[in-house]
């Protein structure tokens, strides 16, 4: 039982780890630490849904799969061709891929598996608060950004969102970076007039819908 204990801690452990390691490379990749890799990511991202935008998915997808294997044919012959003329034996030149583990472990997808539970159960508890109205002002909040997506939802579709969501994905880190001064003054003047705001909604409520204030 120990052993079995350990065992799953330590599987958390790296799970936890490898999770960690994936958002500080994504987080690379969108700050632009390493150029090349920033805009090989930001141009197929963004090929990706303009592509989406204008056919099926299932024709991206297949025109992809097809890019790829023309890429992986072409070196591979190349590399065999190589290898005849210099009468060389280096091998499958994919032999370091092809011998990673790319297997989903029962651990992993148990972990997995816990993340997406936990997430839901808090979305389904924050839905059900805002729908019910649990604090008045929060729910405003809601119908709000509601009405305002009604308007977003008439000018755009789904797929011109997502479009617009990568540009800025990989766009506004360098802006902040360029001009962080400028928007933090900004953006903190907006959050007190927010909070103004919200106040002055607020004690205009009746007191028994008040929102009521952790101690």
């Amino acid at each position: 039982m120990a052993d079995s204990t350990a065992l799953s801690a330590s599987s958390s452990s790296s799970n936890s780890s490898s999770l960690k390691c994936f958002m500080s490379s994504a987080l690379e990749l969108i700050y632009w630490r390493e150029t090349l890799k920033s805009a090989a990511g930001f141009g197929l991202s963004l090929l990706v849904l303009v592509s989406l935008a204008t056919l099926s998915v299932i024709s991206v997808v297949s025109y992809l799969t097809l890019a790829l294997l023309c890429v992986t044919i072409t070196f591979r012959v190349y590399k065999s061709v190589v290898q005849a003329v210099r009468k060389s034996d280096d091998g499958h030149p994919f032999k370091s891929l092809l011998e990673r583990d790319v297997c989903v472990t029962p651990e992993s997808s148990r972990w997995a598996a816990d993340q997406v539970r936990v997430h839901l159960n808090r979305l389904l508890v924050h839905t059900r608060r805002l729908l019910l109205v649990e604090d008045l002002v929060d729910s405003l909040k809601l119908a709000g950004g509601m009405w305002l997506m009604t308007y977003i939802g008439a000018v755009f579709n789904g797929i011109t969102v997502l479009i617009l969501a990568d540009i800025i994905c990989f766009t506004s880190p360098l802006v902040y970076q360029k001009y962080k001064t400028q928007i933090d003054r900004r953006v903190e003047l907006a959050r007190s007039k927010l909070k103004e705001t919200v106040d002055r909604l607020q004690d205009m409520l009746p007191g028994s819908i008040k929102r009521t204030k952790a101690a």
